[in-house]
């Protein structure tokens, strides 16, 4: 049996503000709470395809997506080409309707389960799911501010002292991290999956403060981990990131990337009563990246050690 949802919001913002977030999936997992990760495997204008990871309940789940991208009509379907049991099959769409001085934003979802023992519990996570989508879209359109100046994407990039494949057994066993890293207070690392990592970590700030984030994590041996804050800090709305370890022709390279969504509300409380959302992206910016950077050097020297000693890899 298909089963059809529809879900709606009333957004006080453009359509074309609406479409544009929608369109770029890339930066899915720092706005949207069940979506931890995106990997193109298609880009052409109008269409697209790729693989997604969310969370469905307390599971990751992943597929292969191909969507449909009308700017003109402000349309997107979508159909997922590969899925994960208990879904048998899922197709939907996006729209976008000028209301009111703003828009209606609707989203359906047509699906089969596998059988109909999992129709009612299928049903339930779409429903959370799409709630709680729409909900965060409706959050970042209507912050009061241009959607770049809130959502930053930026990276830092270091030359490794060993190999890619240590360096990244340095990343994956987060659970050491106190003891290797100086901005690192504790860490609790489960593995409720194959290559899902669940980290939450106590971070020690610059002026001796501490905060506490929680990530899920997607490992993928040896050149890459990804993850998704579920509890960011308190300045933030979202925030995702990656690190990647990978050869290069002159020497090996670790890269970290970072995707935030900042919370202007949050920037004279955290930061200081005459402090500027401009100010909260180059904080942002300074904190990650310093804790990026000092744990890829850390890495890097691990790596390096083995190289000396003729270690794993």
């Amino acid at each position: 049996m298909v089963i059809h949802t529809e879900h709606s919001v009333a957004v006080s913002a453009a359509p074309d503000v609406l479409f544009d977030l929608i369109g770029d999936v890339t930066r899915w997992p720092a706005i949207f709470g069940p979506t931890v990760h995106v990997e193109h495997m298609h880009r052409a204008p109008g269409t697209e395809r790729f693989q997604l990871w969310a969370l469905a309940g307390d599971e990751v789940k992943t597929w292969v997506s191909r969507r449909t991208l009308d700017g003109v009509r402000r349309h997107v379907t979508f159909e997922q080409e590969r899925t994960q049991a208990p879904i048998a099959s899922m197709s939907g769409s996006w729209t976008f309707h000028p209301a009111g001085g703003g828009t209606e934003v609707v989203l359906t979802h047509d699906f089969t389960a596998v059988d109909a023992a999992h129709e009612d519990r299928l049903t339930s996570i779409v429903d959370s799911n799409s709630n709680r989508e729409l909900a965060a879209l409706r959050r970042v359109a209507e912050i009061g501010h241009p959607v770049a100046d809130v959502v930053v994407t930026f990276e830092d990039e270091i030359p490794l002292d060993g190999s890619a494949e240590d360096a990244y057994v340095f990343i994956d066993r987060s659970d050491l991290w106190p003891q290797r890293l100086p901005h690192v207070a504790r860490v609790r690392l489960l593995d409720p999956q194959p290559g899902v990592q669940d980290m939450e970590m106590e971070t020690t700030t610059a002026d001796g403060g501490t905060h506490t984030t929680r990530s899920i994590r997607l490992c993928f041996p040896s050149d890459r981990i990804v993850y998704k804050q579920l509890v960011p800090p308190e300045l933030l709305l979202g925030h995702s990131g990656s690190w990647h370890l990978r050869k290069g022709e002159d020497g090996d390279v670790a890269t970290a990337r970072h995707t935030v969504v900042i919370n202007p509300d949050a920037v004279a409380k955290v930061l200081g009563p005459d402090r500027t959302l401009a100010d909260a992206r180059e904080f942002v910016r300074g904190a990650l990246g310093a804790n990026s950077r000092t744990t890829m050097a850390h890495a890097s020297a691990y790596a390096g050690q083995l190289a000396v000693l003729g270690g794993p890899s």
